[in-house]
């Protein structure tokens, strides 16, 4: 590059984009944003040392990307509804914004409020809305008045699980809620005031035109690939995908941008190649980068200005700048400015994992592959491949929580036949269905055959043994000592100790696991909303109780919260998986857990109608793992199954400390374990009847376990007002200290002789600035039993601090109190 480039891209170059990354990233580490003045005045010393003339530059760039950064999410997070306005019957009038999803009768979809016209707390505002039981159509564009209920963003929280709000963040979603219906189910209470043209009504058009085009199921492929249309997908098309490492393949990325950027090229080339007399207006080596960018910039809009997308846009940009300035910018000055761009215009992508495997990835290969030495186009795609996969494999484990094991070879046939085939012909198809249908048609069916014949081979290879691992949750240590890992690995082959650089990829892919002591045992209740699930962990066992619901429109709690806690926790297999009777609440995420995990032993309630394949939990039934006993006190044999009350009762215990897991019972059975078993009530921590309701709790049950502690998984708000204030101040009156879900997350307790030890709260642990604070409600206590204030708490022990993760598919699960106030974005 000449000097007179490098000087102009001085303050822009490599280093202070790095610089600027890095000082967003930091912003995302805060339990709380700093006061407004201080991120204005962060941002004007930033701007001053990076722009000024001095060598450390990077310094003023770091700092500048802290504060905008700051700034912008302090902004996004007071644009959140009004705590006045939660729970209320509200009037809207917006348009609908993106694609809306359909699945199992609900209807979700992002709404995009008036500026006037509104209440003024939500004016303006992006919310999620969720329309159950409608036979209503809403299509992209339209003009509605809905009255609605709304809440503030909030989800579960869990090791590994999904962090809602930090997704609401980034999307800058303000509210979460459902449309209010006068039950005939055919939206009278909603009225349609119209339409306006968007990209995303075209998107929609065009998805429905290649639905009606391929009548062979792997359309859904070619909406996915041509328009980032991803709602045809099923749950198992996603699972052989990430089996395979090829999500980024259905996934719009930049290479597809690429690809439709190269034919704008080609087709300005044609042009000039017919009408010469145009070079002489403009020439042609500035018009192909015009012509483009143009393209690029038209097929990022029809699949939703994804985030890789818009970085191959802003490269582009950045080199049709270069060349029309005459400074030629170099490859990786270019990712340079398209990184600074896309921060200046959007700090809060950082929160997406596609922000950096998109320019991770980039910047691998940039500085891996030779680009002065001709290489064969199969030589490249393997060496490229190599260098993606090792060096994106500790971002993907930190993420993610997996890896591929047949993802390097997948990749070889997904990226020639995904890339290079299938998406060409499927956008092909559809540009030429503008000026020729039976011709579009045809070749989008071309590309449906293909896409045919490439599943086959890409679902045969995710049957294969071992083909995805899950990996427990690793700390922000292990990922750095990983990078540096890939780091030295990819250096040129004269560098030495290679085989030593492996060594520090083993924190990332075989991290500490928390040893459980013979005799011991650890309770974790995972935060699953509404609802209940309990994970009990001895030295080498480990039993699940109940899995949490699962609601109508692909909401499924033991896929979204139950089996990604499972996994960062370690767990390999279940030993033992009990459902304690058949309500949604506890039973709607089995099918889930049981996909994902080999189950030895189930246990259900005689005459559950589902439970055809458990064995029945039968009062007396015990056995031991490593020290530590299990045994049933309800039901007694030939019990009917009558609901809360046939529920599986366990006790869990060791020398010198015993939990009671009683599920959903009432007081009709309390009363009787009361009369008939007093001594095996007797226990240090209770998991609260039925969520904390009225119809348990009873003074002489609780008399007769005399808890130390005692857990109640609830969800915020929940429609049922649970738990109930009389049976909080029950347990209060008996000195029993008090944790809920709502409030603290996952719980993790262990259970040895001295008492009940607290070991973690994940909203305590994972505490962010974008999280709400906790409820001041009753049920969270400071008030310690005096019977052993030190077990109660034991902060020494706490796990590392990190952030949430994403679902490796986008899945993005809000869960509230009720299902209807749960959003559930589109994959």
């Amino acid at each position: 590059m000449p000097a007179s480039a490098r000087r102009s891209l001085r303050g822009f170059g490599v280093a202070c984009a790095a610089a600027l990354a890095c000082g967003a990233t930091a912003t995302m580490g805060l339990p709380a944003l700093p006061p407004t003045g201080l991120r204005w005045i962060g941002l004007e010393l930033g701007l001053l040392g990076w722009l000024a003339p001095w060598r450390g530059r990077w310094i003023g760039a770091a700092l500048a990307g802290f504060a905008w950064t700051c700034l912008i999410a302090g902004h996004v997070i007071d644009q959140r509804l009004p705590a006045a306005l939660a729970g209320q019957d509200i009037t809207i009038v917006g348009r609908v914004d993106g694609l809306p999803e359909q699945r199992d009768g609900v209807l979700r979809f992002a709404f995009v409020t008036d500026a006037a016209g509104n209440p003024a707390g939500i004016a303006g505002r992006k919310i999620r809305l969720g329309w159950y039981r409608t036979t209503q159509l809403v299509t992209p564009g339209e003009r509605w008045r809905f009255t609605v209920k709304l809440r503030r963003p909030r989800g579960v929280l869990d090791p590994g699980g999904f962090d809602f709000e930090r997704f609401a963040l980034e999307r800058r979603i303000a509210a979460t809620g459902y449309v209010r219906d006068d039950g005939s189910g055919d939206g009278r209470a909603a009225q349609r005031l119209g339409a306006t043209w968007s990209i995303d009504a075209l998107r929609a058009r065009w998805s429905q035109a290649i639905a009606q085009a391929v009548p062979q199921t792997s359309s859904r492929f070619l909406r996915a690939l041509a328009l980032g249309d991803t709602r045809g997908l099923a749950e198992a098309d996603w699972d052989t995908l990430r089996q395979t490492g090829l999500n980024h393949q259905v996934a719009i990325s930049g290479f597809h941008v690429g690809v439709v950027a190269s034919f704008g090229a080609l087709l300005g080339w044609c042009l000039w190649w017919c009408f010469p007399r145009l070079g002489l207006r403009w020439p042609r080596p500035l018009a192909l980068p015009l012509f483009a960018l143009a393209f690029g910039i038209g097929y990022a809009a029809i699949t939703g200005f994804q985030l890789p997308t818009v970085r191959t846009v802003l490269m582009i940009a950045v080199a049709l700048s270069a060349r029309i300035g005459r400074r030629p910018a170099s490859a990786p000055d270019a990712l340079a400015l398209a990184l600074i761009a896309m921060l200046a215009i959007d700090p809060l992508s950082v929160l997406a994992p596609g922000f950096w495997l998109s320019f991770a990835g980039v910047a691998w290969l940039l500085w891996c592959l030779p680009r002065d030495r001709p290489r064969s186009h199969w030589r490249s795609l393997l060496a490229g491949q190599g260098v993606a996969t090792l060096g994106l494999l500790p971002l993907t484990v930190w993420f993610f929580s997996q890896a591929s094991i047949v993802a390097p070879l997948a990749n070889l046939i997904g990226i020639p036949g995904f890339a290079l085939l299938v998406t060409p012909l499927s956008i092909l198809g559809m540009a030429l269905g503008w000026a020729w249908s039976a011709g579009g048609d045809a070749v989008l069916r071309l590309a449906g055959h293909l896409m045919d014949g490439l599943w086959w081979v890409v679902t045969h290879m995710a049957s294969w043994p071992g083909a995805l691992i899950w990996i427990p949750e690793p700390s922000l240590l292990a990922l750095v000592l990983a990078l540096a890992g890939a780091f030295w690995l990819l250096l040129p082959r004269g560098v030495p100790g290679k085989p030593l650089a492996l060594l520090l990829w083993l924190p990332l892919l075989y991290p500490q696991v928390q040893t459980i002591r013979p005799g011991t045992a650890d309770l974790s209740m995972i935060d699953v909303g509404q609802g209940l699930s309990l994970l009990v962990r001895t030295q080498h066992h480990t039993l699940v109780f109940d899995t949490g619901p699962a609601f109508d429109g692909g909401l499924d709690l033991g896929e979204s919260a139950v089996v990604p806690t499972l996994h960062a926790l370690g767990v390999q297999t279940l030993d033992a998986l009990v459902i304690s009777h058949g309500d949604n609440d506890h039973a709607g995420g089995a099918d889930a857990v049981r996909r994902a995990f080999p189950v030895a032993l189930r246990y259900a309630p005689a005459g559950w109608p589902q439970g055809r394949d458990y064995q029945p939990c039968l009062q007396d039934e015990s056995w031991s793992w490593d020290g530590v006993e299990f045994r049933f006190l309800h039901p007694p044999q030939f019990m009917p199954y009558l609901g809360n009350d046939s529920g599986c009762v366990l006790r869990v215990s060791g020398p010198g400390w015993a939990a009671l897991l009683p599920a959903d019972i009432e007081a009709v059975i309390e009363q009787r374990l009361v009369r008939e078993q007093p001594r095996a009530l007797r226990a240090d921590l209770l998991v609260v009847p039925h969520h904390g309701s009225a119809t348990s709790s009873t003074s002489a049950f609780l008399t007769a376990v005399a808890p130390k502690l005692a857990l109640i998984s609830v969800g915020l708000d929940n429609r049922f007002g649970h738990p109930k204030p009389a049976v909080v101040q029950r347990y209060l009156d008996a000195h029993v200290a008090l944790e809920d879900s709502a409030n603290a997350g996952l719980v993790r307790v262990r259970l040895a002789a001295g008492g009940p030890v607290v070991v973690e709260r994940t909203r305590e642990r994972m505490r962010r600035f974008w999280q709400e604070p906790a409820a001041p409600a009753a049920v969270r206590v400071a008030q310690v039993p005096p019977a052993g204030p030190a077990a109660l708490r034991d902060t020494s022990r706490q796990p590392h601090a990190k952030r949430a993760r994403r679902d490796p598919r986008g899945h993005a699960p809000g869960v509230g109190s009720d299902p209807a106030e749960s959003a559930s974005p589109a994959h």
